[in-house]
This record gives C-alpha cells, structure tokens and sequence, in this order.
C-alpha cells in the first residue's frame, strides 16, 4: 500500500509530504485547486511521460518520491527479486523532471527506465479515472475484466500455450510447402555452405597440426643458421668450446700429483662438463639433420590457414570449430531436404495441436460463462443500489469451436444492458446513457476490485454526475472496499467523502507572485468543516455543519446527535 508521498516543485505545489492510512481515504477540495496533481505525481512515479510545463517559475526540476509497503505484496516482491532488487518490506519510488527536458528514475535508489517503473506500478496502484467507463464500451475491455474476475489463469494460460504451439507448427508448415521464399533461400545458401566447408575436408586435430607446422617452417632457415653457428662455436671453430676445455684439461692433468690429488674434484666436473658438450654438439647435429628448407610447402600451409580463416570469419567461429559447423549444416539441411517426410508428420501434430487447443478453449468457455454469471449477478445488485434498480446487466459468452484461434480462446464476450424490464438487451454504448455508463463501471470496478490483489486503488472522481442518496451508496461501497484494501477517492461529493475513514484536504492558496497548492490531513473537526463546506458553498451555518456532523458520525455507525 501506499505509505507516503512527497512532492516538491512540481506545477502549483512548492513542498508537500503526505502521510497515507489504510483502508479509505477521501482527497477533497474546492474545483481548480490541483487535486489531480496528486494523482499526476503519482503517475509519474510510475512511469508516465512527464508533459512540459511541469516544473514552476524559479525551479531547476521537480522532484517526486512515493514509498509503498509491499509486506504483503508478494506479486511485487516477486517482480523485484527477478530484477535482483532487494525485496524488503519497503519499495521507494523516485522521479526527478529538468528543465531541459531531462528524466530521471530509481528504484529503491537504483536508477531504472520507465518501463520498470511502469511494470512494477501494476502490482502497486490500479486508477480508475474519471472516464474509465468508457473503455467498457470496447470488447477486449469486457474479456479483460472477466477474465480478472474469473481468476482461471491456468486455464487461460494454457490457451496461450496451446495457441502458440499451434501458430509454430502451421508456420513450418508454410516454410517446408515453399510458401515462404526464405525456405528455398535457406535450402540454397545451406547446400552451397555444406559444399564449400566439405571441399576443405579439415579436422580440428589438423587444423591446430597446421598452425605448429606452418610456425616450424617459417623459421626453419632461422633455426638451421642459429644451431650451425651454435654447433661451430662448440665444436667445430679452431676457438671452439670443446678444444679450449680439452686443452685446458690438458693443462691440469700435467700438474697432478698423486702425493696431493687437490685438484681432482675440478678435473672431475670439467671432463663432466666436456662430456655434456660433446652431447649437445650431437644434439644439435640430429636436429639439423631433420630441418629441411621446404618454400613450396611452407606456401602450400599458409594457404590453407588462410582458407580456413576465411572460412571461420564467414561462419563466425574459430577456425578448430569448423568441423563442428560443418556437421551442423549437414543436419539442418537434411532436414529441410527431407521436407516431405516432415509435412506429413506435421499434418498429424497439427491437428493434433488444434484438438488440444479446442479442448483448452472449451474448458475456459466454460469457466467464463460460470464467471460470467456470477459477474452479472453481483454487478446487477450493485446497480440496483446504485439507483438502476430496473436496469440488468448481461454477459454474453459466444463460443465458436471452428471459429478462428487466438492467444484468448474462441468466445466472443459482450457486455449487454437493459435499462428496464420491457426493453431489450443491447450493447453498453447503444442503451445506457453517459450517467448509466458511469454507475455501472462504477458497480463493475467496485465488483472486481474487492476480489483484485491490488493493494491500492484510486478512485478519480468516478462518481462524477452523481449525487443524493446514490452518491452515499456509492461513498459505502468504497468504504467497504476500504476495509481490506487501500482505497483513494477523489471527489466532489461530501456524501462519498463523509464515508472515508480519512480525508484530505487540498487547498489552492493565492501568493503575492503566483498561486501555490497546499494539501493536508484533517483532524475530525476540521473534517466536519470540510464535509460542511462541500455541503453549503458560500456561507456555512451551524445547520450545515450539524449536517456535516450528521453524516460522518452515521458514516462511523455511532448514532447521530
């Protein structure tokens, strides 16, 4: 639910911050004093595009912030754990508008795109507006708000799924009969690709083979120059390593004594050493012996390298991956080669698909028609109260089993209205007149509401052109309403505000440079005042504040005195 809300220098409010209660709260004030500018901040902590002019004379940007409590708004939570968002028992929701037509949003202070402020906002707020009747006179409207009653979502869901299953195999279908030119393309483009990568017959074993060998004999003129001048410094120069030890050698055996052997650890590790060299010379000698400069195959290795590069890039894949490209185009290809054997197996798991979908369909038409009753029937008590009390709303469920498929089932829903007895049924927009239209969108949303996970609805002056003891039954309902649901009203009417269990008060105050709005929260005297104010204009006298009194203490159940 709705926890606070705080504005600044947004249109006509400078600063506000407004502490919102459970259950029912009435947003009162004089015609033109910016009620609905709580309702636009709102708006735009969840996700509306702002309008030009919002931000007053003398500011930079406005700013909106509006907290929710959402400990019992598993729906919510949900949302924000697949964002990787914490999900406490507190959601923050923050808008700031620029001058130069900047935006910014963050939620729970990270910054996000409307959309998501958009896509969590309908697990927070449901506004009915003041010409929300309206949008019941569309079709897609009435199976919309059926199906939210009904609550089958896994009937409905099935549908879906049975429909796209359906819709899949009737698109192969097409692509295998030549209906889609992009087939015959594909068949194309896959024999001409199988043939180019068969052509290079390489293995991912070769292919890493060839990048050593192509390495080795680029550089096997360096290495033969390297090892022969390594080999003759060695052994094989007049200064070579080899003859300078030996002599050196030579020098310490003329000089031992078998009196006095001191040296003999040395001449040990000299002749080691000598006998190591001698070694390595022939090393060296083997390894010369395999080099071989080799121009017309080190040529032959680097064209192929760059075929399979060009390949690869052509593919998108690394050059050892091409064997495993290859082998997937073969398959792709058989299987759109074999495109006839495919059509008759997709004729069968098509009408297989239709049967599953037809039978999903019926099981929802089913259950819209029970819901579909039980919708009119609780719709057509609350007209009744409403002042309709001859008016009869009816549900119409058309089901249609050869009818064209679609994601919703095969029923044609149609809301249907007499105002009296002898009439006939007909259409929303065709029998009801405009205050008609609006009490029984009203009856229809307080219908569906109580029964709605929404933590939070807005009421935006729905119960605009009504008035006596309808408008008190309509201010009943709300309050009802508000007994395990937030419930916020904007209206003119004292009889609906009378039935709130908190009001608030929005106040248009004339400064010396410019008009600025003021809202607050009223205590019980001040709310009789209010209730007296909507009730007697101009002048209030102690009659109409006895009136006022009246009413909120009936609306409480306290008896009235």
């Amino acid at each position: 639910m709705l926890r606070h809300i705080h504005i600044r220098d947004f249109a006509i409010v400078d600063r506000v911050d407004i502490d919102f209660d459970a259950r029912m709260t009435a947003l009162t004030g004089e015609t033109g004093a910016g009620k609905s500018i709580l309702l636009d901040a709102l708006g735009l902590c969840l996700g509306d595009r702002a309008e030009a002019g919002l931000i007053p004379e003398g500011a930079e940007r406005a700013e909106i912030n509006a907290q929710f409590d959402i400990a019992d708004n598993p729906a919510a939570r949900q949302w924000l754990a697949e964002q990787d968002m914490e999900a406490d028992d507190e959601c923050v929701l923050r808008r700031v508008l620029h001058r130069n037509g900047r935006s910014q949003a963050w939620l729970n202070g990270r910054p996000v795109a409307l959309q998501q402020l958009d896509a969590l906002g309908r697990h927070l707020v449901d506004i009915h507006g003041q010409h929300a009747h309206q949008s019941l006179m569309r079709r897609e409207i009435q199976r919309q708000m059926l199906d939210e009653f009904g609550g089958y979502g896994q009937t409905l869901e099935a549908v879906r799924t049975a429909f796209t299953r359906w819709q899949q195999l009737q698109a192969e279908k097409r692509r295998l009969e030549g209906g889609d030119h992009a087939y015959q393309d594909r068949l194309d483009l896959l024999r001409f690709q199988v043939q180019e990568l068969a052509a290079v017959e390489m293995g991912a074993e070769e292919i890493l083979a060839l990048d050593a060998e192509q390495r080795r004999l680029a550089t096997a003129g360096t290495r033969i120059e390297t090892c022969q001048a390594a080999l003759a410094g060695l052994y094989e120069d007049e200064d070579a390593v080899q003859g300078r030890l030996s002599g050196i050698l030579r020098l310490l055996d003329g000089i031992s004594d078998a009196d006095d052997d001191s040296l003999a650890g040395a001449r040990e590790l000299l002749h080691n050493a000598l006998a190591q060299i001698e070694e390595g010379a022939q090393e060296l000698r083997h390894h010369l012996e395999g080099l071989d400069i080799d121009p017309e195959r080190l040529e032959w290795v680097e064209e192929r390298i760059a075929t399979l590069n060009d390949l690869a890039r052509k593919h998108r894949v690394r050059p050892e991956e091409l064997p495993e490209r290859l082998e997937a185009l073969r398959g792709e290809l058989e299987t759109l080669e074999n495109a006839e054997a495919r059509l008759a197996e997709l004729d069968g798991e098509i009408h297989d698909a239709r049967e599953a979908y037809a039978n999903a369909a019926a099981q929802l038409s089913r259950e819209r028609a029970a819901s579909a009753q039980a919708l009119a029937g609780r719709v057509n008590e609350l007209i009744a109260e409403l002042g309709m009390a001859n008016a009869e709303l009816r549900i119409e469920v058309g089901h249609d089993p050869d009818g064209r498929p679609t994601a919703h089932g095969l029923d044609d829903i149609g809301f249907q209205v007499r105002t009296n007895p002898d009439q006939p049924f007909g259409p929303l927009q065709r029998v009801a007149s405009g205050g008609e239209l609006s009490r029984i969108g009203l009856a229809l949303a307080v219908a569906t509401a109580d029964i709605s996970r929404m933590p939070t609805l807005i009421f935006d002056e729905a119960d605009t052109g009504l008035g006596g003891a309808v408008a008190e039954v309509v201010g009943r309902k709300l309050r009802e309403l508000g007994a395990h649901t937030q419930v916020l009203c904007i209206t003119h009417l004292p009889q609906v505000a009378a039935q709130a269990h908190h009001q608030i008060r929005v106040h248009k105050r004339a400064g010396e440079h410019r008009t600025h709005t003021e809202i607050s929260a009223l205590t019980p005297q001040e709310r009789t005042e209010e209730i007296a104010r909507m009730l007697g204009g101009v002048e209030i006298t102690d009659n109409t504040l006895n009136h006022a009194r009246e009413m909120l203490e009936r609306a409480e159940g306290a008896p009235a005195g």
